[in-house]
């Protein structure tokens, strides 16, 4: 029978190990992964990284250090129609391109049904985006390359779950006094390259989608359609538009069968890349910048304008 404990330091100070999983609140994913690496363990980071850029970049200084790897907890980049929407940029039948549309969420999911620490900021930090948001932003920053974000003008909002009507499919009317962060927010994001994002997730609103993901190029456009949340596939085809003759055409994507189990994938390639001695399956260096963003969403929040994203050196 496995040990349990209510300390993270005490299980690792007392148990042989090459890596642990940290998933526990958002605002301890820093000071659990750092103390992790610290003490020679590779680590499986549940996302979002962080809460802040500050902690993202003291958890890649102390991987740096420590000479082990963090891999963060993206499972959707190992579903086949995930990987389809890279291979096609990368195919260059977009073309070059400049203009991304993404984001999505939910019309009434505020996730209170097993438990409320998701909408306290005390332990969760981040709210809608650091829940489903950071996955949109992974699934279009991937199939790019992930270039370097270099502004962000940002609005979050907590409109819906300060209201007890949000509450009640689960009949929870009292989370509406705990809510403390944010269950809405939109950005307009300028990427290295002249790429521009325009983002927007939500966990409560009175609509049905906030748009399908699109990625405009100078030779064609992708249209991904919408889901509630981004953490696995999505369930309809693709379409890719382009020209051929002179004539604009539309190229549906047919969907990949994948009944894969995606979480199952991820622990697997993390501990795979572990005994081989292999790289991080999804790297701090990538997700970094997707801390990032979110970073720069809540500053500009908070000062009421776009702000620069400046990542140190590490």
């Amino acid at each position: 029978e496995a040990p349990t404990f209510e300390d993270y330091k005490q299980m690792i100070d007392t148990v042989p190990m090459d890596a642990v999983s940290v998933c526990v609140y958002n605002r301890n994913h820093a000071v659990c992964t750092i103390y992790a690496l610290e003490h020679g363990l590779n680590v499986l980071l549940e996302k979002p990284m962080t809460v802040t850029l500050d902690e993202a970049v003291a958890i890649c200084k102390a991987e740096k250090k420590s000479g082990k790897i963090v891999s963060v907890g993206f499972q959707p980049r190992l579903d086949a129609n995930m990987k389809m929407i890279k291979k096609i940029v990368e195919s260059g039948e977009l073309g070059r391109v400049y203009y991304i549309q993404t984001g999505g969420g939910r019309r009434h999911g505020i996730p209170v049904s097993w438990s409320e620490t998701f909408i306290e900021n005390d332990k969760a930090g981040i709210g809608a985006v650091g829940d489903i948001g950071c996955y949109a932003l992974d699934m279009v920053l991937n199939a790019i390359g992930y270039p370097k974000p270099l502004t962000v003008t940002g609005r979050a909002s907590d409109f819906g779950g300060k209201t007890p009507e949000a509450y009640a499919a689960v009949g929870k009317p009292e989370c509406a006094k705990k809510f403390s962060v944010d269950d809405f927010a939109s950005a307009y994001i300028r990427l290295d390259g002249d790429v521009i994002v325009d983002f927007r997730i939500s966990w409560y609103m009175h609509m049905d989608t906030t748009g399908d993901t699109l990625i405009l190029g100078t030779k064609g456009g992708l249209r991904i359609p919408s889901t509630e949340c981004w953490n696995g596939s999505f369930d309809k085809p693709m379409t890719l538009y382009h020209d051929v003759a002179g004539a604009p055409v539309e190229t549906t994507i047919p969907l990949i069968e994948d009944k894969s189990d995606l979480w199952d994938k991820k622990i697997r390639s993390f501990l795979d890349a572990i005994i081989t001695g292999g790289k991080a399956p999804v790297p701090t260096s990538q997700i970094l910048y997707n801390q990032a963003i979110i970073d720069g969403i809540f500053k500009s929040n908070e000062i009421g304008h776009e702000v620069e994203i400046n990542i140190p050196e590490i």
